[in-house]
């Protein structure tokens, strides 16, 4: 395709990257939080015309949201009932009874989804191996959608017991709802996230009924005011394992669409690694809500599959309610431009994760918003250049940005405006710096061997500080940084990641049910991604999810599909001891293996850009404009040479203390940092030696 647009909401901007003639042609606009859609034309008409086409000319859409996740963390979701089996109707909140926060005597739990005057039940019960122990009672089921009907519920969400090894009570239950009212929406958990451990299979079906009428309507009038302006193109959407679905799969199963926008930006960071050879990066994903960090190696991001939204308790897993669907992983933190600044009782300053957002924005934005963010704090510091901010489209006030410093931490903590938004800066870098180095850690990571690629509208804003205090010697700053998700949209493989449990021990290993079973998930996912790419032959990846007997967690296992052929028991031996070495050292001697999950993703990749080959050595850029910019390392402001990014030839370099200036950001280089243009219009920063 020739035209292709990629679209990212964000909780502050929404992003638009048109891809045409093989030029990226973007635009931000803030985004309209009462209809969303508004700001998605305002950015397509921006776009159409930077590239001289019509709207009509567009062949494809493809499009990430954080609504659904904006749905869950406020609640603002359909009126939902659950249905499930008689005694298990507390499990959403009984949850698995661990304590995250273990001296926490004020611990709080987040509330579940449904409450439990909103939780009905049904006798009829599957074993474990899905042979019906006691039928389902028809007419109780009946009944429960009479009155759910009667008391205005618009979704349902119906989780069964051990419905992932039998189907059949959940599908006759939907049938009996939409029997007696058809305009229920219905999700069922066994089609929603086939997996075992009903805790979070029950809330990733209650978070899936939750949102669905909200992105239903979204995603429906979306198509229709793209068809208004003449982009009658498929639409697509990205999901949260970086792949794309169908606009008809999205409203069906909008819970995959929770991460989408982080997603998109992951699959940039690592498209961008391919094309540099970097097998090892740190994808740093800075925008105007939030900060996403993702470790990618040999160009595949890390996946995962559940994560957790809305915790109580910041980077405390166990806090949030659990989503048990494939996808990338990644730590999300409250540190984005917009994010509000404080100081509590006892006199610390706090940022996030409570944001401006767009409406009304950093005080600085003069659209009435009177809080202090970090967004008016870079600009109080320098980091932000005035006149070029959001393509010059905002202005911004120094002095609104000051006052609002000065009365909410100046004040109370004997400082002025400088050194209060020198503070906020310094918290907001050492808490992402603090989160990347556990996430590091979780996963036995040495960080002084990545490259980071950092892309969002502040990411290259807190790049170098962040590299600072991570001890990561290389920054990559891609071109159009600013819309970096969006541009990853368009570089998103269109494919699904197919997951059902299975329970099988090695010792009676099953081939013929093991090989049956991953036939019918590599048709499922095949499925959904020729759905996008008819043409398209999928990449397939076979994975198994497997443990020692009496463990608790399971490893993820990558399938050698021919191997497994020849001999699946002694394949799936070998994989699984390989695995658990790289993470424990050694394995087990004499413990069975059980396997509870499997799961078949099936990719039909974009072609990958031209290999960029590192620029050869140009000359030092002469300081031309200067500015003042503070540097925390030594706790002043210095003196910086400004630099305009479009003006940069391939090889050109600029020693820190700078600031490379563009419509979408600005790259601050500190003193610790060189920066030298690639010939793909990409920003090279290197640490340099310094003289004590």
């Amino acid at each position: 395709m020739q035209v292709r647009l990629g679209v990212d909401i964000g909780g502050t901007f929404t992003d638009v990257a048109l891809e045409c003639r093989a030029e990226i042609y973007t635009a931000k606009i803030l985004t309209t939080v009462a209809a969303p859609e508004i700001a998605i034309l305002e950015g397509i008409s921006k776009a159409c015309a930077a590239a001289a086409i019509e709207p009509n000319q567009i062949e494809l859409v493809i499009h990430g949201t954080t609504l659904a996740t904006n749905a869950l963390i406020e609640r603002r979701g359909a009126k939902t009932a659950l249905l499930t089996t008689r005694g298990f109707r507390d499990v959403v909140e009984m949850r698995t009874e661990n304590r995250f926060e273990q001296y926490d005597l004020n611990l709080v739990l987040p509330p579940p989804l449904v409450a439990r005057d909103s939780r009905f039940v049904v006798d009829g019960r599957i074993g474990a191996k899905g042979r019906e122990l006691i039928p389902l009672d028809e007419t109780e089921v009946a009944a429960f959608a009479d009155q759910v009907s009667k008391n205005g519920y618009e979704s349902i969400a119906v989780g069964f017991l051990h419905s992932y090894a039998n189907p059949d009570h959940e599908r006759r239950a939907r049938e009996i709802i939409h029997e007696r009212n058809s305009r229920l929406s219905v999700s069922i958990s066994s089609e929603v996230s086939p997996q075992m451990r009903e805790f979070d299979r029950f809330s990733t079906v209650c978070a899936n009924a939750f949102v669905r009428p909200l992105m239903e309507s979204y995603i429906r009038r979306l198509i229709d005011r793209l068809s208004e302006i003449g982009a009658t193109c498929p639409v697509f959407m990205i999901h949260s394992g970086g792949g794309l679905v169908s606009a008809e799969t999205a409203m069906q199963f909008p819970v995959r669409l929770l991460e989408s926008g982080p997603a998109g930006g992951a699959i940039y960071a690592a498209d961008i690694a391919e094309r540099h050879g970097l097998d090892r990066i740190l994808s740093f994903d800075m925008g105007g809500t939030t900060a996403k960090i993702c470790l990618v190696e040999n160009f595949v991001p890390r996946t995962a599959r559940t994560f957790e939204v809305a915790r109580t308790y910041r980077f405390k897993k166990g806090s949030g309610q659990p989503i048990s669907i494939p996808a990338i992983e990644m730590v999300e933190i409250g540190a984005g431009g917009g994010s509000c600044a404080s100081v509590d009782s006892m006199r610390q300053i706090r940022v996030g994760p409570e944001s401006a957002g767009s409406e009304p924005g950093p005080a600085c934005y003069r659209r009435g918003g009177s809080r202090p963010t970090v967004t008016d704090a870079d600009l109080i510091l320098g980091k932000i250049d005035i006149g070029s901010f959001a393509g010059g489209k905002i202005t911004l006030s120094a002095a609104a940005a000051a006052d609002a410093l000065q009365s909410d931490v100046g004040i109370r903590l004997g400082m002025d405006s400088q050194n209060a938004a020198a503070s906020v800066v310094e918290v907001v870098d050492e808490t992402m710096a603090a989160a990347t180095r556990e996430h590091a850690i979780e996963n036995g990571k040495d960080l002084a061997t990545y490259t980071m690629v950092a892309f969002g509208g502040a990411a290259p804003l807190h790049a170098a500080r962040l590299c600072e205090k991570l001890g990561i010697e290389r920054i990559l700053v891609p071109p159009n940084a600013g819309v970096g998700s969006a541009i990853g949209f368009l570089r998103a493989p269109f494919g699904y990641e197919a997951v059902r449990s299975e329970y099988m021990r090695l010792s009676a290993f099953d081939t013929a049910r093991a090989s049956q079973l991953l036939g019918e998930l590599k048709a499922e996912s095949a499925a959904v991604a020729r759905a996008g790419n008819p043409a398209g032959a999928p990449d397939f990846e076979f994975r198994a999810f497997m443990r020692y007997t009496g463990q608790g967690w399971e490893v993820p296992v990558v399938i050698p599909d021919l191997e497994f052929e020849r001999d699946g028991e002694n394949c799936l031996r070998q994989q699984f001891e390989i695995a658990y070495r790289k993470l424990y050292s050694r394995p087990l001697e004499g413990v069975d293996i059980e396997i509870l999950s499997w799961s078949v993703s099936a990719r039909i990749r974009n072609s990958t850009g031209p290999r960029v080959d590192p620029a050869s050595e140009g000359q030092e850029l002469a300081a031309g404009s200067m500015r003042s910019v503070f540097d925390a390392r030594v706790g002043r402001f210095v003196e910086a040479a400004v630099f305009k990014r479009s003006e940069m030839e391939s090889g050109e370099k600029v020693s820190g203390p700078a600031a490379v200036v563009e419509a979408d950001t600005t790259t601050i280089v500190t003193p610790t940092y060189r920066a030298t243009m690639q010939s793909d219009a990409s920003l090279m920063l290197q640490r340099k030696e310094l003289k004590l």
